[in-house]
Protein backbone atom coordinates (compact mmCIF):
# COMPACT_ATOMS: atom_id res chain seq x y z
CA UNK A 1 0.00 0.00 0.00
CA UNK A 2 0.92 3.67 -0.56
CA UNK A 3 1.54 5.79 1.96
CA UNK A 4 -1.85 7.69 1.43
CA UNK A 5 -3.59 3.90 1.09
CA UNK A 6 -2.06 3.70 4.46
CA UNK A 7 -3.24 7.02 5.95
CA UNK A 8 -7.32 6.40 4.69
CA UNK A 9 -6.71 2.98 5.12
CA UNK A 10 -6.33 3.90 9.10
CA UNK A 11 -9.50 5.91 9.22
CA UNK A 12 -11.68 3.33 6.88
CA UNK A 13 -11.10 -0.15 8.65
CA UNK A 14 -12.54 -1.48 11.29
CA UNK A 15 -15.94 0.43 10.75
CA UNK A 16 -14.14 3.43 12.13
CA UNK A 17 -16.24 5.83 10.20
CA UNK A 18 -19.74 5.99 11.78
CA UNK A 19 -19.21 2.10 11.27
CA UNK A 20 -18.94 1.66 7.62
CA UNK A 21 -17.69 -1.27 6.45
CA UNK A 22 -15.20 -0.74 3.66
CA UNK A 23 -13.01 -3.15 1.91
CA UNK A 24 -9.58 -2.71 0.31
CA UNK A 25 -8.66 -3.53 -3.12
CA UNK A 26 -12.39 -4.89 -3.98
CA UNK A 27 -12.72 -6.46 -7.82
CA UNK A 28 -15.39 -4.67 -9.34
CA UNK A 29 -15.85 -6.94 -12.82
CA UNK A 30 -12.28 -6.23 -14.53
CA UNK A 31 -11.28 -3.47 -12.52
CA UNK A 32 -9.75 -3.00 -8.53
CA UNK A 33 -10.96 0.00 -6.87
CA UNK A 34 -8.75 1.38 -3.74
CA UNK A 35 -11.40 0.97 -1.06
CA UNK A 36 -15.18 -0.18 -1.01
CA UNK A 37 -18.13 -0.04 0.96
CA UNK A 38 -20.92 -2.44 -0.19
CA UNK A 39 -23.88 -0.73 1.87
CA UNK A 40 -24.18 1.93 0.13
CA UNK A 41 -22.33 0.58 -3.41
CA UNK A 42 -19.53 3.38 -3.10
CA UNK A 43 -15.87 3.42 -4.36
CA UNK A 44 -13.24 5.33 -3.44
CA UNK A 45 -10.04 6.16 -5.79
CA UNK A 46 -6.60 7.81 -4.01
CA UNK A 47 -5.02 9.34 -7.35
CA UNK A 48 -1.30 10.25 -8.01
CA UNK A 49 0.36 12.57 -10.31
CA UNK A 50 0.37 9.84 -13.00
CA UNK A 51 -3.50 10.64 -13.38
CA UNK A 52 -2.97 13.93 -14.72
CA UNK A 53 -1.37 12.41 -18.09
CA UNK A 54 -4.05 11.93 -20.23
CA UNK A 55 -4.59 8.64 -21.63
CA UNK A 56 -4.66 7.93 -17.69
CA UNK A 57 -7.08 10.21 -17.44
CA UNK A 58 -9.14 8.38 -20.37
CA UNK A 59 -8.64 5.21 -18.54
CA UNK A 60 -10.08 6.71 -15.01
CA UNK A 61 -12.94 7.56 -17.09
CA UNK A 62 -13.75 4.52 -18.53
CA UNK A 63 -13.14 2.74 -15.14
CA UNK A 64 -15.68 5.13 -13.94
CA UNK A 65 -18.44 4.83 -16.25
CA UNK A 66 -18.07 0.73 -15.72
CA UNK A 67 -18.47 1.06 -12.19
CA UNK A 68 -21.69 3.92 -12.45
CA UNK A 69 -23.35 1.38 -14.66
CA UNK A 70 -22.68 -1.16 -12.35
CA UNK A 71 -24.55 0.96 -9.96
CA UNK A 72 -21.40 2.24 -7.93
CA UNK A 73 -20.60 5.98 -7.11
CA UNK A 74 -16.95 6.68 -7.34
CA UNK A 75 -15.76 9.44 -5.88
CA UNK A 76 -11.87 10.17 -6.33
CA UNK A 77 -9.16 11.88 -3.64
CA UNK A 78 -5.44 13.17 -5.16
CA UNK A 79 -2.91 11.53 -2.70
CA UNK A 80 -1.98 15.00 -1.84
CA UNK A 81 -5.48 15.53 -0.32
CA UNK A 82 -5.62 12.45 1.94
CA UNK A 83 -1.56 13.07 3.39
CA UNK A 84 -2.32 16.88 4.24
CA UNK A 85 -6.30 16.88 5.12
CA UNK A 86 -7.41 13.96 5.97
CA UNK A 87 -10.07 15.49 8.00
CA UNK A 88 -11.51 16.73 4.99
CA UNK A 89 -11.15 13.68 2.95
CA UNK A 90 -13.04 11.58 5.85
CA UNK A 91 -16.01 14.21 5.94
CA UNK A 92 -15.94 14.10 2.23
CA UNK A 93 -16.28 10.57 2.20
CA UNK A 94 -19.43 10.47 5.02
CA UNK A 95 -21.21 13.35 3.15
CA UNK A 96 -21.52 11.35 0.37
CA UNK A 97 -22.06 8.39 2.18
CA UNK A 98 -25.30 10.44 3.73
CA UNK A 99 -25.77 11.83 0.53
CA UNK A 100 -26.73 8.27 -0.47
CA UNK A 101 -29.02 6.96 2.06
Amino acid sequence: MTEPEITLWSKLKGKQLYGHKFRRQQSIGKYIVDFYCPKVRLAIELDGSQHNKENKSRSDNERTNYLNHQGITVIRFWNHEVLNNIDDVTNAILFQINKMK
